[in-house]
């Protein structure tokens, strides 16, 4: 396995047993929405390709970004073809959107946050493909932790790119951020997703 040790030390928080449990019980809407999550993470790329056409290190990792994400993308809906799970359209998780909820709106601030928010999201993504492979059979399992060490370069790359734009240390950025994830992931949801907190129970 792909050692992520340093994706770990990074998130405020581990992924909460009882989401393991969830996603254990919803094989199929965590398959279709880990392909919403692969197209719209391939969709986020190309955008700050458009948005950021002057910064030729970012245009750089987010096309190889976007490729590859949606190589995966192709990957997830094949496996669905083959276990029968029907693509159908799910409401968004309130994760990414919560996130992006912070992002400052002016500039270059704006691209800074935006990066930041994309490495925690990376980060999670690769975290929880660790956490769930161990739960899954042997060929969702082989994909998911085929899976680490893109995912991993991503939330590097993400990283790299805001400390750069930045000039100075994104460490008090980085630290609001971890407030915001840690909240999103521990704070039960009504719905199941692959980026969601537990699922809320009867006695909550």
């Amino acid at each position: 396995m792909t050692a992520i040790s340093h994706i770990q030390q990074f998130l405020p928080c581990e992924t909460p047993d009882q989401w393991i449990e969830d996603a254990l019980k919803h094989p199929g809407i965590m398959l279709i929405d880990h392909a919403n999550c692969e197209k719209k993470a391939a969709s986020s790329a190309l955008n700050m390709i458009y948005r950021y056409v002057d910064k030729d290190d970012l245009l750089r990792k987010m096309s190889k970004l976007a490729r590859e994400e949606l190589r995966h993308f192709e990957q997830v809906i094949a496996l669905m073809k083959k276990r029968g799970v029907n693509y159908i359209q799910l409401s968004s998780s309130r994760y990414a959107g919560g996130l992006h909820k912070s992002v400052r709106s002016h500039e270059p601030e704006k691209l800074i946050d935006s990066l930041i928010v994309g490495a925690y999201i990376e980060a999670r993504s690769c975290e929880r493909f660790a956490r769930l492979a161990p739960h899954l059979d042997e060929e969702l399992k082989a994909f998911y932790l085929s899976l680490l060490k893109s995912e991993s370069r991503h939330f590097e790359d993400y990283l790299k790119l805001a400390a750069r734009y930045a000039g100075q240390s994104i460490d008090d950025r980085i630290a609001f951020f971890a407030e915001k994830e840690k909240q999103l992931i521990e704070s039960p949801d009504k719905e199941f997703r692959f980026h969601s907190g537990p699922l809320l129970r009867g006695d909550q």
